[in-house]
């Protein structure tokens, strides 16, 4: 039964929202046109954005075959087929790259190699002697559908996917078309109207509730972004201005807003209960062996959090650190986890440092100054140098900008080594991973498993090994189940690997032993 106070409180909650939405309400309406002014300027800027490194990817994609066209060398020679591979694993946005005699693709290079690639009549031919062909199920592979451009005897296939940057848009709705054909959606499946529907700039859908952007380029081809942006997302993105506009009395409701929802959360959340676990270091961490593949010494460990609550039912890390990230406490979650780790296996860091254990983090951790901070206190406070501090962040995490490259920087001249988590599961390409100062790539379990099964993710773990060489990364494999995989991941020059092949996640006690049964690396 609902106490009197707790009806007080649901009293002034339901009172504080009437009063908050009203004063919203016309504020919205009074800055409307200004709003639609702003709003028609970053949709326009971020058309333009986008049309222009799909131009960009064009004309680079052109430059290309033109380059390949002028080669003198026997067509499908290993030569030929180093160069065509060379050229496709530097651009981010090519997946493959083929040579066509006459009617037939006679070899390729890339994710996509040989003749797999080799769709029926041609969507378009131009003049200039171009011939496209567009997504569709007959240019897809893998369930990726790719965009084909030939020119002469040479073919390049773009993945759409890669024309748009998910990191730039956010939630926001766009759709690519390319000569009148649609190209991309994002997010995938995502219903964007056709841009011969509008005009050129901004138009207010009231009909779908909406805005529409539509900005055109012509170059080679010609190419239409229809940008969406609903209507609830658009006073969403300027309640910030509308509150700024708000009388004091406004600001006084919204702060009252905030500390009962705040108060609602603390006591009935599940962030809560992760809060208090955090604080008072109630987490256990267990510890995967990392192995050398061609000894089966124990070269260090990752480090896995796990989380029972009171009730003694366990909390997956799939759950709790997500929710420590969007209740922001995704730092606080990664020092407990390394004070967990100084405390289980702290004299042996000290004594080993060259067998590192690897320890999660998180964009938020390379996006602020804290952690780094806090980071070097606690191994200053538990005399651990920090080389036998490994830090893994997942490649989805690594945002390009100059910021999280200065803190890795940082953390490299301390003594740190950085690797990155789960790759091939995002976006990154050559040129992106040499924008950063790394040492280690992990590719993904999902690679793993296909070793030996799915010829199309074999050729791509292929390709991330021959990519990490280049950059001279050390590489471990992730999830290694059986002997196969690690006598196939030997052969490509795989150096690491952890998975249940090795070991399960053990505790520090059993990790000791485990290592010293091993043989530890000298």
């Amino acid at each position: 039964m609902a106490t009197r106070r707790d009806k007080l409180l649901f009293a002034v909650f339901g009172v504080t929202v009437l009063g908050l939405l009203l004063p919203l309400f016309l504020l919205g309406w009074y800055l409307w046109q200004g709003s639609v002014v702003a709003e028609e300027q970053r949709l326009d800027e971020l058309a333009q954005k986008l049309g222009q490194q799909t131009e960009q990817a064009i004309l680079d994609a052109r430059d290309l075959l033109d380059e390949l066209n002028a080669l003198d060398v026997t067509p499908c020679s290993p030569q030929h087929l180093n160069q065509l591979q060379e050229a496709a694993i530097s651009r981010p946005h090519i997946r493959a790259v083929g040579y066509w005699r006459a009617v037939e693709r006679e070899c390729g290079a890339g994710f996509v190699q040989g003749d797999a690639l080799t769709p029926p009549q041609a969507s378009r031919i131009y003049d200039s002697g171009l011939v496209a062909w567009w997504p569709g199920p007959t240019t897809a592979i893998g369930g990726v559908e790719l965009f084909l451009m030939r020119y002469g005897q040479h073919d390049v296939a773009i993945d759409p996917r890669l024309l748009v940057n998910p990191g730039m848009l956010e939630d926001q709705e766009v759709g690519l078309w390319v000569e009148s054909m649609p190209m991309i959606t994002h997010p995938p499946g995502a219903e964007v109207p056709d841009p011969q529907s509008f005009a050129p700039g901004l138009t207010v859908d009231r009909a779908e509730q909406r805005l529409v952007s539509r900005s055109s380029l012509d170059t080679i081809l010609p190419i239409d972004i229809i940008a969406v942006q609903p209507m609830a997302q658009f006073w969403q993105r300027y309640l910030p201005t509308l509150a700024g506009a708000g009388a004091f009395g406004l600001l006084l409701v919204g702060l009252w807003l905030f500390l009962i929802l705040r108060y609602f959360r603390h006591q009935l959340s599940l962030a809560q209960e992760l809060r208090q676990a955090i604080a008072q270091d109630q987490l256990q961490v267990v510890f995967q062996p990392i192995v050398h593949l061609e000894s089966g010494a124990c070269q260090g460990a990752e480090a896995l959090a796990r989380w029972r609550r009171d009730n003694r039912e366990t909390i997956g890390p799939d759950v709790f650190v997500p929710l420590a990230e969007d209740t922001e406490q995704g730092t606080d979650l990664t020092l407990a986890i390394l004070r967990c780790v100084l405390r289980e296996l702290g004299p042996q860091l000290r004594e080993r440092p060259d067998c590192p254990v690897n320890l999660n983090i998180t964009g938020q951790d390379l996006a602020s100054t804290r952690f780094s901070e806090a980071l070097q206190r606690e191994l200053e406070r538990a005399k651990v140098p920090a080389r036998a501090i490994k830090l893994e962040i997942t490649e989805r995490s690594l945002l390009n900008t100059d910021d999280v490259r200065k803190r890795i920087q940082d953390l490299r001249a301390r003594g740190h080594r950085i690797a990155i988590d789960d790759f091939g599961t995002g976006y990154s390409s050559l040129a992106y991973l040499e924008s950063f100062e790394l040492d280690t790539l992990k590719i993904d379990k999902t690679f793993a498993d296909a070793i030996g099964h799915e010829a199309v993710t074999s050729n791509i773990i292929s390709h991330i090994i021959v990519m990490a060489r280049s950059l001279k990364l050390n590489i471990v494999a992730e999830g290694i189940e059986s002997r196969h995989q690690v006598e196939w991941l030997r052969q490509q020059g795989v150096g690491f690997g952890q998975g249940y092949r090795f070991s399960r996640p053990l505790s520090a006690r059993a990790f000791r032993d485990w290592c010293q049964q091993a043989g530890d690396s000298k």
